[in-house]
């Protein structure tokens, strides 16, 4: 059976691995104080400003939208139209 941990066990650590303990506990405390200074600095800035979109611009950009679904309307019936077209011409070479 294993050995039992009490008062009386002891364990031995070398300087190395003390000083690497410590170093660990240095640079993660160092680290989270570096955290929260960047949190303190950053609620002390203005909040940025929220973009305003005219009526013109919304407009505008609405316009190109739907000028856009009506140039793929007729280029979808074009297509259509070439399908059928291209289907004729095959129908015509079986026979």
């Amino acid at each position: 059976m294993g050995k039992e941990l009490n008062e009386n066990t002891s364990f031995q650590v070398s300087i190395k691995t003390l000083l690497s303990i410590g170093a660990g506990m240095v640079v993660i405390i160092s680290g989270w104080f570096v955290l929260q200074a960047d949190i303190e600095e950053a609620k002390k800035l203005p909040e940025p400003t929220k973009p305003e979109i005219t009526r013109m611009e919304f407009d505008m950009k609405d316009k190109l939208v739907r000028q856009t679904i009506m140039t793929t309307q007729e280029d979808v019936s074009e297509i259509k139209e070439d399908m059928k077209r291209i289907e004729e011409k095959i129908d015509n070479l079986r026979k």
